[in-house]
């Protein structure tokens, strides 16, 4: 069968492309000088004339390819696809060759369950203000082989999501896992073929290093972990200066809204961020983040969290949660929901001591709201439809604290992606800060 390694091995091919939103559309440019042929299919309809719908022929004519590159969103595991490797047709991705063909050594490739697009952005950032020319990519970022952009030289940071790790085949100089927990099941099939396809990335042939936080999860799965594997402690030295709320004493009572001001962003604390305004009189408001990674908190944990909790689906909320024990806070929860279980983030949020408010937004929000309510039916919960609402309420329930954004879901529900939901909750709170 024929396998590629690099564009360069398309001359003279008839190449498919399956998918054609961001990455289909980069994958084009990038091989139609190259192929004899080029062959688009995608699920949907409408996406111009030269695209053929998968269920009108669209798979018929990928058969007749001798390479098919993949996008991301279409599951590795799917009929149609194993099917076409099946009839002897390679299906690989344009960041797999795109990774044949780079100096790898530059490549700093990061993945994990939470906090890969908080640490893409911060490694960036930090290499940036180094003096190092890096360039943030993949994933929700550029495709690293779109032709109009430069990656002739400097680090190469990219963000890798478990639906490509499973088509890389070559490692990158570096590989990060920032956490291992559970998530898009339903692409994956099950949680151990999640995790297996996550840490897939880490076992792929070359030399590189690994790193991998040092808890209980990344242990237990160390049999799946490849390269030269390091296990990386938490930086316990962060400062935790934070100014204090007045505090309620019962759970269930509604309180007169705060008042609310916005002074300039504040640096971030040492071990990540989180979407956060802070409420009551003399107290400061902020909505803060890192490089548009509000939702992306990770705070400090202790051991027994890190064991119970690490590799949860919530475990962002948890701890984005730990950074203001001491605080009262208004959560803010939800959006699509992936059938991932909350028992561990429910228990988390149930075993706070400092009053709590849960705001919950859809499926994903009312199925953690159900958990709350069987564990801690005392606490105070407000379903809402719009971001809006949810930072208003949030905003009413509290006499003084935080109101926190950490949904511990995706926003597909509502949103293109987390970005352009943290963005909708940084825009409210500043209109707010501004009456």
């Amino acid at each position: 069968m024929f396998r590629p390694t690099g564009f360069a091995e398309l001359a003279g091919k008839r190449v498919g492309i399956f998918g054609y939103g961001l990455e289909g559309r980069a994958t084009r440019r990038r091989v139609e000088d190259v192929a004899a042929e080029v062959v688009v299919v995608d699920d949907a309809s409408g996406l111009g004339s030269d695209v053929i719908v998968s269920s009108e022929g669209g798979l018929e004519a990928l058969l007749g390819c001798d390479v098919v590159l993949k996008s991301p969103g279409i599951p590795r595991r799917r009929a149609d696809v194993l099917d076409l490797e099946h009839h002897g047709v390679t299906v690989t991705s344009s960041l797999n060759l795109w990774l044949h063909d780079i100096d790898r050594s530059r490549v700093v490739a990061i993945t994990g369950t939470k906090g890969k697009s908080t640490t893409t952005a911060l490694t960036t950032f930090f290499l940036q203000r180094l003096g190092e020319a890096a360039l943030r990519l993949g994933n929700f970022g550029q495709p690293p082989y779109d032709p109009d952009l430069d990656v002739s030289k400097g680090w190469l940071i990219l963000e890798v999501s478990s639906f490509q790790c499973v088509d890389i085949d070559v490692a990158p100089g570096l590989v990060v896992v920032t956490s291992l927990g559970a998530d898009h099941l339903d692409w994956h099939g099950t949680l151990e073929e999640y995790r297996r396809d996550k840490l897939s990335l880490t076992r792929a042939p070359g030399e590189h290093r690994t790193l991998v936080p040092e808890n209980a999860t990344m242990h237990d799965y160390a049999a799946e972990i490849g390269g030269d594997v390091m296990f990386v402690a938490p930086d316990e030295t962060g400062s935790r200066e934070l100014t204090r709320a007045p505090r309620r004493t019962q759970r269930h009572q509604r309180r007169p809204r705060a008042p609310l001001r916005c002074p300039p962003r504040q640096p971030e604390r040492r071990r990540g961020s989180c979407a956060s305004l802070r409420l009551g009189p003399s107290l400061r408001a902020a909505s803060r983040s890192t490089h548009g990674s509000d939702e992306r908190s990770r705070g400090r944990r202790n051991d027994a969290l890190r064991r119970r909790r690490t590799g949860d689906l919530g475990v962002a909320v948890v701890a984005a949660l730990e950074v203001f024990d001491d605080e009262p806070v208004a959560l803010i929860v939800g959006g699509f929901d992936r059938g991932v279980d909350y028992a561990p983030l429910a228990e988390a949020i149930a075993a706070r001591r400092q009053p709590m408010v849960l705001i919950t937004m859809g499926e994903a929000g009312k199925r953690i709201g159900d958990e709350v309510t069987r564990l801690a039916p005392v606490i105070l919960q407000i379903a809402v439809s719009s971001m809006r609402d949810a930072v208003s309420e949030a905003r009413n329930s509290l006499e003084g604290g935080v109101v926190l954004l950490s949904p511990g879901a995706p926003s597909f529900d509502q949103y293109k992606n987390w970005e352009e939901r943290s963005e909708d909750f940084t825009t409210i709170v500043h209109k707010l800060t501004r009456k």
